[in-house]
């Protein structure tokens, strides 16, 4: 599966992931339990500044300069009933729903119409340029009020999740690890969710972010490139597995 990887790019390119695989000396945080796979290497930091890291900081200056335009666009989509209940692995809550700008690999194009801001940035500022992990997706999540999403780890540490906050009422927060922030309107937070976290909304309207699930800065191009191979390897496998 690797071989292609480790001629272009070198026989110890891909050194961790393989190491991955075999689970040999991999330490986790006791708050990374419940995640299936952990690449060693990767800081064990829950939380991160929006703008640390010089890739993602591009992101994060285009979506909150983009604000203005992305929570009008947002409302309207919301008045239009143009969100669904929102699915993963994990859960599905009719209290949860989503508008989504990239799934199962690509670019939701009919979201070009409803946001086309968010959809804008996010095609030529994180798609166009490699940044977002492509196993995973990004959309707008809305929690209704009174809704909570329970403590969880999501699969892996090698992928890492911005929340651009479009609408926050009061009464909103969410804890990663050991430590609870809240989301203020216009700008980002960004974390480690293979670290165990929960969210709630005790506010009296919905509560929305724009998602976006980016590459870990600390992955190589060879790295991300045959994770993504060992992971849709992996997910056809447990399709045919389903099918039996």
């Amino acid at each position: 599966m690797f071989a292609s990887v480790k001629e272009r790019y070198g026989e110890f390119s891909i050194e961790r992931v393989e190491s991955m695989l075999k689970a040999n000396g991999i330490d986790r945080h006791p708050l990374q339990q419940g995640a299936s796979m952990i690449l060693p290497g990767i800081p064990q930091t829950p939380w991160h500044e929006p703008y640390e890291h010089p890739d993602i900081a591009a992101v994060v200056q285009a979506f909150e300069a983009g604000y203005p335009a992305i929570k009008a666009e947002y409302e309207k989509a919301w008045q239009a009933d143009q969100f669904s209940t929102f699915e993963n692995f994990l859960m599905t809550k009719p209290e949860w729903q989503a508008l989504h700008l990239y799934r199962q690999g690509s670019l939701v194009e009919e979201a070009s119409d409803t946001a086309p801001t968010a959809f804008g940035i996010l095609k030529n500022e994180v798609v166009a340029k490699g940044k977002l992990c492509t196993l995973l997706e990004s959309h707008f999540s809305t929690l209704l009020p009174g809704t909570s999403i329970p403590p969880h780890n999501d699969l892996w540490n090698f992928s890492i999740v911005l929340h651009f906050a479009v609408d926050i009422p009061e009464n909103c927060g969410i804890r990663v690890a050991e430590e609870t922030r809240q989301w203020r309107e216009g700008k980002c937070l960004l974390f480690d969710y293979s670290f165990e976290h929960e969210a709630w909304n005790r506010g009296d309207r919905p509560r929305t972010c724009l998602l976006m699930d980016l590459w870990h800065p600390d992955t190589t191009p060879p790295e991300r490139e045959a994770l993504v191979g060992l992971v849709t390897e992996v997910r056809k496998l447990t399709e045919r597995g389903k099918k039996k």
